[in-house]
């Protein structure tokens, strides 16, 4: 009863973190909307790039947000400088004296939510927006963001994250687009459960300093819920960047931001305090999620050592087994699937065994 249980509860948990709750989800948008009030307000805006040895990028990301369809004089650009040691400081204390908007803020090493925290305390903007130093903005992208400020139960929104075409075998774009999808139904129903650091903004009142080690992306939404506040997803607010090269580059970022994860899930107290509703979307969307190369395994275990007891679990088993198997025999999904999925194993070992550090090396490939 223990294996049956375990192979049961492991597949229907799978399937329902991966085609359930989006379908669930898709469903209940259509039928309970809940749509955000946008407004053509321009409020005064600070910008900040978090940039730790960003010399490669840093005058391409200035420059395109200089060029951002907003009133200059309602934006500033502040790059929040990680002890860079490679000359990014210089190159954007050099656009700075011919730019007014633009300004830098150095410092200490400490990671890149400790580098945006300083920078917040040293602006005035209504809104505070962030990116990361490899990304672009499409022009209109500011508007698009702070148009839904204008709804006053709304405190943080994140824009669409569209990948540009890998250079190896890499295969995130694929995952990306179904996980926009269910960002929008999860919008359309109140709150996303996670963000991305490339296009996001926040009212100023609603900012809060986490634990540097958390990362935004997936504390700030569900920090805003439990402040009865919303977290929304704009794809009108649109952002462009480089995924990492090959399929292997994707599981080393994968497994880095994995661990950060599991250290939200277990120190993070994202439970507490939340509505059913979203208590519901933590659960399938983060925790299910996180924990699937957990659930593999026991449903491979299971699988295994019921297979003697019936057709049923003999098909299971050769079915995750010849899935394994092509996912050895050439880069794809099913590989791309493969890794990540163990990548969640792989982080959890790590975070319990060293913890989890505020700093890290960018992925392969991401830059130019």
């Amino acid at each position: 009863m223990v294996l049956k249980g375990l192979f049961w509860g492991s597949l229907g948990a799978l399937a329902w973190t991966h085609v359930g709750y989006p379908v669930a989800a898709a469903v209940a948008a259509r039928v309970w909307p809940r749509p955000v009030r946008k407004g053509g307000g321009l409020p005064r805006v600070s910008v900040i790039v978090a940039a730790h040895d960003e010399q490669p990028v840093i005058e391409r990301r200035l420059e395109n947000l200089l060029g951002l369809d907003y009133p200059p004089e309602l934006v500033e650009i502040v790059v929040a400088s990680d002890a860079s040691s490679d000359g990014t400081d210089e190159l954007v204390e050099a656009v700075a004296s011919r730019e007014p908007r633009v300004r830098l803020v150095r410092a200490p090493r400490g990671g890149k939510v400790a580098a945006q925290d300083l920078a917040v305390r040293e602006t005035d903007g209504e809104v505070v927006a962030f990116s990361d130093a490899n990304a672009l903005w499409a022009a209109p992208a500011l508007r698009k963001l702070v148009r839904n400020f204008a709804d006053p139960e709304v405190a943080y929104v994140c824009g669409q994250l569209r990948l540009e075409a890998p250079d190896g075998t890499n295969r995130e774009d694929a995952y990306w687009q179904y996980e926009l999808a269910l960002r929008g139904w999860e919008s359309d129903l109140g709150s996303i459960t996670g963000g991305n650091g490339s296009i996001y903004a926040v009212r100023r009142g609603d900012y809060v300093e986490v634990d540097p080690r958390f990362g935004h992306d997936l504390s700030f939404p569900y920090l805003m819920v439990q402040r009865g506040r919303r977290a929304v997803y704009e794809p009108e607010a649109v952002a462009f960047e480089k995924p990492s090269r090959d399929i292997e580059d994707e599981y080393r970022r994968k497994v880095r931001m994995f661990e950060h994860c599991w250290l939200i899930v277990l120190e993070g107290r994202m439970l507490e305090g939340l509505d059913p509703l979203y208590l519901a979307e933590i659960v399938s969307h983060r925790l299910l999620r996180y924990g699937s190369g957990l659930l593999h395994l026991a449903l491979l275990g299971s699988s295994a050592a019921l297979a003697p007891r019936g057709r049923l679990y003999k098909a299971a088993l050769a079915g995750q087994l010849a899935f394994l198997g092509l996912a050895a025999a050439r880069p794809g999904l099913p590989r791309y699937y493969t890794l990540v999925t163990w990548a969640t194993v792989e982080a959890l070992v790590g975070y319990l065994r060293r913890g989890v550090p505020a700093v890290w090396d960018k992925a392969e490939g991401t830059r130019p």
